[in-house]
């Protein structure tokens, strides 16, 4: 198997004295679907924001495409990267948030080019074709002129999702995309995100929705008190959990 795309070694995080993630390893391959499951205050979304540097970890490592993230080795030390050179290694690292945090004064399109034009250097009329073809694929090109607050939550994700992939990145973060959502438009999200499943998009995806984690994910992970106690194949995880923690936690979602 080819080296792995996303690659965690150890990583911890902590808040004062409190320890957020007490040494993490994973590793995600090109084309893989990993899903992240665990009660609340697990460190599944701080794990997700250290993956792009919105968080700095106290220790170990975390490389992307081989790449050290947030840091660079010099004479045997780690130190970490300015601001200009972490925004550089975040191009290749969408992220989707549980809240959809759009321009709110930008349209649907709008929203979707800035990236490209003011990051990436696209000139405007070739992100805009572009922008069109991912609000087509995301299924809201009629709605290209539509504000955030004229659009419902579950598309403005999927016009969140949209302007993640303009930055054509080598990975997908979601971190709970669905749990901001009223319970009907759940669906067209993690329709989506099947989709982009199924052209081998690599992705990772902090989430509650099981039935996603069971047909989409390579791999499920179950962390509990930041560390990771359980991953396997979601066939194994979701139905067959060796670890009683997991077990506990699904039969509390699953009831």
């Amino acid at each position: 198997m080819s080296d792995p795309l996303l690659r965690a070694v150890n990583v911890r995080k902590s808040y004062g004295h409190n320890e957020i993630l007490s040494g993490i390893d994973l590793e995600v391959h090109k084309g893989q679907v990993v899903c992240l499951l665990g009660p609340s205050g697990a460190g599944k979304s701080t794990f997700l924001r250290c993956i792009n540097h919105l968080e700095s970890i106290d220790g170990g490592q975390i490389w992307v495409d081989g790449e050290p993230i947030g840091f660079r080795l010099r004479n045997g030390k780690l130190h970490e990267l300015r601001e200009r050179e972490v925004s550089r290694q975040r191009r290749d690292i969408g992220m989707v948030f549980q809240r959809f945090n759009l321009f709110a004064h930008r349209t649907a399109l709008e929203n979707v080019i800035e990236g490209p034009v003011r990051v990436l250097g696209i000139d405007s009329a070739t992100a805009v074709r572009q922008g069109l073809e991912l609000l087509d694929r995301v299924g809201l090109g009629p709605r290209r002129d539509a504000y955030p607050a004229q659009l419902s939550g579950g598309q403005q994700q999927r016009v969140a999702i949209a302007r993640a992939l303009a930055m054509r990145p080598k990975l997908l973060l979601f971190d709970e995309p669905t749990s901001a959502l009223d319970p009907e438009l759940v669906g067209e999200v993690l329709e989506v995100m099947k989709t982009l499943a199924e052209e081998g998009m690599t992705m990772v995806v902090v989430t509650h929705e099981m039935s996603f984690a069971a047909e989409a994910a390579d791999e499920v992970v179950f962390l509990a008190d930041g560390a990771v106690l359980e991953t396997g194949p979601p066939a194994q995880v979701l139905r067959a959990p060796k670890h009683e923690r997991t077990q506990q936690f699904l039969a509390r979602i699953l009831q």
